[in-house]
């Protein structure tokens, strides 16, 4: 009786510590990857504002025809940390490949074609590519510097083409 008793308990160890290496070979695995900057600025920005995507919607041909303009999306870059003991404003430049159907719009590429889209800032002033905005007045702690974006079509009738688009532009800060 003990014999088998010692038999018996041997194999349920066994089991035990095979079934907890198979559990453990199948159970997933993977890799977490952290990535940022250490950055000379008065603020950092939110990472959710680093890198974003900005939904324009399906816009009626129609409505871009001979310079016509869709709603405007708004976005914003939020800022967090703002120490403003030294710098008190902060512009922003926005950068990217020009439109060749509206002069002064931000191009777009795909297989929509005859129109561009517009920025403009927190107070409604358009933003010229490659240009910094009027300088907005910082606080201690956390900002949101607000953004408008809208599609705008060709001014020539008939330009407009439908289909799908995308557009990128990049932006930086400068702290006063």
């Amino acid at each position: 009786m003990k014999c088998v008793f010692k038999t018996a308990l041997a194999s349920m160890v066994l089991l035990a510590g095979t079934a907890s290496i198979a559990q453990a070979a199948g159970a997933g695995a993977g890799t977490v990857t952290f990535e940022g900057a250490i950055i000379e600025a008065a603020c950092s920005i939110k990472p959710e504002s680093v890198d974003q995507t900005i939904g324009l919607g399906q816009v009626a041909k129609s409505q871009l025809e001979a310079g016509g303009v869709a709603d405007p999306e708004e976005f914003y870059i939020q800022l967090v940390g703002c120490d403003t003991s030294t710098l008190k404003t902060v512009t922003t430049t926005f950068t990217g490949a020009e439109s060749a159907a509206v002069p002064g719009a931000l191009g777009i590429v795909g297989t929509a074609g005859g129109a561009g889209i517009m920025m403009r800032d927190g107070t409604g002033s358009q933003i010229v590519l490659g240009t910094a905005t009027k300088p907005q007045v910082l606080q201690d702690g956390d900002n949101t510097l607000s953004f408008g974006a809208y599609l705008q079509g060709s001014s020539t009738v008939g330009a407009v083409t439908p289909g799908q688009f995308t557009a990128v532009t990049n932006f930086s800060l400068a702290y006063q």
